[in-house]
């Protein structure tokens, strides 16, 4: 089935991207407190999908990351049309059962949200892939830390805006001043969880060597 090593690390690294993508959407709903600003919990499993983007940068190139950034885009967007299904069919009624009410609170995102959450997505993965070989052509295989953490920190700046613009900002859910305080709250979250998480770049690089080169 798998016509090599590297095929097999492929679709790990998607089956990883994926998930976490798709579930930063589903849960990117709820908005939570960081100190006396808001940040959108779906930030939480971003720097998986950015340890993995770097991973899938490094090793299947630039037409590997948006191949995949348009796959994972569409099942994105099915994901939701699947729930606008589901939100759609009448609940069993009963004593500990989920209620219409329930489900619709934790699934019942907005059109806009959907719409800038994919938006956000796209634009942000093409400028990571973007600027990650424009700093590869420049070291080579040297200092991973700066191709990695250098997409990341220029291309998370547009995903924070964009999707808060898109989702809250444009339809009036959040003022100016908030929305801006907010976008570079989850950027500093991201940014900050992203350097954290350099060493799982190396460590995840090293892995891979051995399994497809025995190094």
């Amino acid at each position: 089935m798998f016509q090599s090593k590297k095929d097999i690390v492929y679709v790990i690294l998607a089956g990883i991207f994926i998930t976490n993508a798709v579930v930063a959407e589903l849960i990117g709903g709820k908005l939570i407190h960081v100190g006396p600003y808001v940040m959108s919990v779906g930030i939480l499993p971003w720097p998986i999908v950015f340890i993995t983007t770097d991973l899938i940068n490094e090793y299947f190139g630039e037409k590997g990351v948006k191949k995949l950034s348009l796959i994972t885009a569409s099942l994105i967007a099915y994901t939701f049309v699947l729930l606008f299904f589901a939100l759609k069919i009448p609940a069993v009624v009963g004593q500990g059962l989920v209620s219409d009410n329930q489900f619709n609170g934790v699934f019942g995102q907005s059109m806009w949200i959907i719409v800038g959450s994919i938006t956000a997505f796209l634009v942000s993965q093409l400028i990571d892939v973007s600027i990650f070989h424009f700093f590869k052509n420049k070291t080579g295989n040297k200092m991973i830390w700066l191709r990695s953490t250098g997409s990341t920190v220029i291309s998370q700046l547009f995903d924070s805006f964009i999707v808060l613009g898109i989702a809250f900002w444009m339809t009036g859910k959040m003022t100016t001043e908030v929305f801006i305080a907010s976008a570079f709250t989850g950027y500093f979250v991201k940014l900050i969880i992203a350097i954290l998480m350099t060493p799982l770049i190396y460590l995840g690089h090293s892995l891979i060597e051995k399994y497809i080169h025995g190094k």
